[in-house]
């Protein structure tokens, strides 16, 4: 009751920023705020949403920004309202479908014949689907799309990130996207094979499991990054539940009154941002690694995101999947 309180009313937590802060405001004394050359970070899910408003504020904060994106069209877009608000921002447009190997791997391609450092990599872009789907790799496609390709894209530009944070002496900072609604999982639930092809599905516990690994994999990577001393974080978050989205009916007062509730709790696009920009750029999160965060503070998640075995084995079966699958391409 203690912490619904304290959503409702945006009281700020240690860091001085609560449920109510946006990412301009989270972002305006960023680490990186006197860098002499521009950083670059990759955003994926940029064209809309959250991930759109998380584009135009590092585009603000003077961050070169490459959006991958299915829909280019849809992208340039975003690009063109960007510029207008910044004509000095720098935004690449580049191909990728999340849910293909294949795919991904050509992004990656593309990408590093730039010959551009990488400093930040927020892997944003989710995807809910209703009916059971299935990707061209025959993999459910939300695990598919929000955990094996951000997993497989992270793999493929970690590299680079390390190299770019020895050469600058800047820190490399990797944002994996999750949602409060990975509480929803239950162990005996969490299986590999069977959320890369369910016997039966729904939609909503699909989606809480790729959140779910969206954690642990933030966790196990912050382990091998620590041990190989690189200076990357990688760190997970909750971003709240945005208003986009929202079809409202006025047809009664019940309708009405729900959507008068409801909208208490739902954060407005720049608020639901404002976590990923924090951990993205600020400075108070510069020694935290493998840590999840909430309103702009790190919160905790559910017993079974913090286990260590578990992110460990999730990690082996992931790596396994895509070398046999990465062979057969």
């Amino acid at each position: 009751m203690k912490e619904t309180l304290k959503y409702l009313a945006g009281i700020a937590g240690p860091s001085g920023y609560g449920s109510k802060s946006t990412a301009e405001q989270v972002t305006q004394h960023s680490l990186f705020s006197q860098m002499p050359s521009p950083l670059t970070a990759i955003i994926t899910g940029a064209t809309s949403g959250i991930g759109a408003e998380t584009a135009r504020v590092l585009a603000k904060r003077g961050v070169r920004l490459i959006i991958p994106a299915r829909n280019l069209k849809k992208a340039a877009k975003v690009k063109e309202i960007i510029q207008k608000e910044c004509p000095k921002a720098e935004i690449i447009l580049l191909e990728i479908d999340l849910s293909s190997f294949a795919s991904i791997q050509r992004f990656c391609s593309d990408f590093l014949s730039l010959g551009l450092p990488l400093q930040i990599l927020i892997n944003n872009a989710g995807k809910y689907s209703q009916k059971l789907e299935f990707s061209e790799d025959k993999i459910e496609m939300s695990f598919a799309t929000n955990y094996l390709g951000h997993f497989l894209l992270t793999e493929m530009l970690l590299g680079k990130m390390i190299e770019t944070a020895s050469e600058t002496g800047i820190q490399g900072r990797i944002v994996n996207v999750s949602s409060v609604i990975h509480n929803w999982v239950k162990r005996d639930n969490f299986c590999f094979n069977k959320m890369l092809n369910p016997e039966s599905y729904n939609g909503t516990i699909a989606y809480a499991q790729t959140k779910l690994a969206n954690i642990l994999h933030a966790k196990e990577l912050s382990r091998q990054l620590k041990a190989r001393k690189a200076n990357v974080t990688i760190n997970s978050l909750h971003p709240g539940i945005v208003k986009t989205g929202i079809i409202r009916d006025h047809k009664g007062f019940i309708t009405d009154s729900l959507y008068f509730m409801a909208s208490k709790l739902l954060k407005s696009t720049s608020q639901g941002a404002a976590t990923t920009c924090y951990v993205a750029l600020s400075r108070q999160v510069a020694d935290s690694s493998g840590r999840y965060f909430a309103d702009c503070n790190e919160s905790r998640c559910s017993a079974l995101a913090t286990d260590e075995i578990e992110a460990c084995n999730l990690w082996n079966k992931t790596r396994a999947l895509i070398h046999r699958r990465l062979v057969q391409l």
